[in-house]
């Protein structure tokens, strides 16, 4: 579904990205961790296709079709969607409209803001403008109710555990394994929770989280880990075992144990 071969990434003169090699498959989700300044995000708004960011050598391919050079509102049109770490506040623009241009870019599908606010606990905010003067926490729920809005097939999220209080970290957390199909690694939580074996049926949804401290992972599960690091996907492994590594060694010694 997602297909990135021997890709290298320029902004200006300086090279950020060196021979990225990523494979996403439906129903995937996978999370990257790195120090500052790695190259995650970048990552991230090159996939997003944004221009600052210049693929100077190989491809990107979504559902088969090459993207490497295609402009951003065609890639969301395709079913590609972000939640941003600091996205920008807008003036003049309710967020009760920014969810209704969301749901368009996908097909032009019609959507209830409030319906899909409620969902968020974030109804009050509907006729706000676009993140200005929100908390950490309800700027998370303002781009999670977006996400939705576009119902995306990739779902990327960078630092969504970032800047958010213990009192939204759980629904940043659940929310982001509902639009993912995942369940928590925890027990069931109520009857109307599908089974294990029912999401690995019907999951299509696929992910990429940024994280620096894995919190997000004690809301959902995923199924592979790396490290980036200095512009380059250093490994690949199981994430709980890679979490560790990074605590008891950090990540110049993680990648070096784990290539």
């Amino acid at each position: 579904m997602l297909t990135i071969e021997d890709l290298q990434v320029k902004i200006g003169d300086q090279v950020i990205l060196s021979h990225i090699d990523l494979e996403l498959k439906p129903g995937e989700t996978h999370v990257l961790f790195g120090p500052n300044g790695s190259g995650k995000t970048s990552l991230l708004m090159t996939i997003m296709g944004y221009p600052g960011y210049k693929v100077t050598h190989g491809k990107i391919a979504f559902k088969g079709q090459d993207i490497t050079h295609t402009p951003i509102h065609e890639r969301a049109g395709l079913g590609i969607g972000m939640a941003y770490q600091r996205p920008p506040s807008i003036a003049g623009l309710k967020t009760r409209q920014m969810v209704q241009i969301c749901a368009q870019a996908k097909g032009g599908r019609k959507v209830d803001p409030e319906v899909l606010a409620r969902e968020v606990k974030f109804e009050r905010f509907l006729d706000r403008d676009i993140n200005v003067g929100f908390s950490g926490g309800e700027i998370k729920r303002s781009e999670l109710l977006q996400l939705m809005a576009q119902d995306a097939d990739l779902m990327m999220f960078d630092e969504p555990e970032s800047g958010v209080d213990l009192e939204n970290i759980t629904l940043v957390g659940e929310t982001i394994a509902k639009l993912l199909q995942r369940g928590a690694p925890r027990a069931k939580k109520s009857e109307n929770e599908p089974t294990v074996k029912e999401r690995l049926i019907n999951r299509t949804k696929m992910g990429l989280i940024i994280s620096h401290t894995g919190f997000i992972l004690d809301y959902l599960t995923v199924d592979k880990a790396q490290v980036l690091y200095n512009g380059v996907l250093s490994c690949k492994n199981n994430p709980g075992e890679i979490l560790k590594c990074i605590g008891e060694f950090g990540y110049e010694e993680c990648v070096k144990c784990l290539m």
